[in-house]
């Protein structure tokens, strides 16, 4: 195997990132966002859309589906997803300091956005007092690439209802982020909703069940208000829409249900 077969650490890291962050529809080479990675990591743009294939054969939320021509995985790609898997944190730091270090600005325009997305909109409300710069910036950093890995996952659309406003959508964690700090950044701890959607499962007025259907609290079942029926209690016993990639850990629908769901 040749040195230019072989793909660097920091290539594959970049390439990891990238696989969280888009949708897989867009595993293509005419992406305008894989050219432009290709060149920073001097691949070719097939190359690159290749191995974000390779990794997708590793996903079980995609191999489950049955789709074909998802092969080729080499042992750097399944260590890789292996060290992901098990420290989502320090996968995360780590790709987006690669990332960081190849380019000229620390951040792109996109990620500014969402970063300011985050800091502004999301229904995150922990305080970051007392932390330091780096650290505060390694947090907004996590939470940027949550929402882009759990959002792209769900092709931007609401789980529930199919909305695909992004402003208006959120990454809602199922495990709440204060308890469970190891899995803070896994987008299978994650579920792309609506801003309503995400305030309802936040209050327990919702739940997800282990076949991926929609629960609806027995204490609001009086609410007779229009408003209410036709956006939650209507969605009650549907399946939600799921993801293409990093489909919603068991584990954590269960501890939703059974700490946070008013049943």
């Amino acid at each position: 195997m040749s040195a230019k077969s072989q793909w660097s650490r920091e290539q594959l890291l970049v390439a990891f990132n990238i696989y969280c962050r888009l949708p897989f529809g867009k595993f293509h080479s005419g992406n305008p966002e894989i050219i432009k990675y290709a060149k920073l990591i001097n691949r070719t743009p097939s190359a690159l859309a290749m191995k974000l294939t390779n990794i997708a054969s590793l996903d079980p939320a995609i191999t489950s589906t049955g789709r074909k021509g998802l092969t080729g995985a080499s042992i750097a790609d399944k260590r890789m997803w292996e060290e992901m898997q098990n420290n989502w944190e320090g996968f995360v730091n780590e790709t987006y300091a690669t990332v960081n270090s190849l380019t000229i600005n620390k951040f792109s325009e996109e990620d500014r956005e969402f970063l300011k997305d985050i800091e502004e909109k999301d229904h995150t409300t922990d305080s970051y007092v007392g932390y330091n710069k780096i650290a505060e910036t390694k947090i907004r950093v996590g939470q940027s690439f949550f929402r882009k890995a759990v959002l792209s996952a769900y092709d931007f659309k609401c789980c529930i209802t199919g909305l695909n406003i992004p402003k208006l959508l959120v990454a809602s964690h199922i495990m709440p982020w204060k308890d469970n700090p190891q899995n803070r950044l896994n987008p299978k701890n994650g579920l792309c909703l609506s801003v309503l959607h995400d305030k309802a499962f936040d209050l327990g007025i919702i739940t997800i069940t282990e076949n991926f259907t929609i629960k609806v609290s027995k204490k609001e079942y009086l609410n007779n208000n229009d408003f209410f029926i036709s956006t939650l209690l209507n969605y009650e016993n549907k399946k939600i829409r799921l993801p293409e990639k990093f489909l919603p850990h068991q584990e954590f629908l269960t501890y939703h249900r059974e700490n946070i769901f008013k049943a």
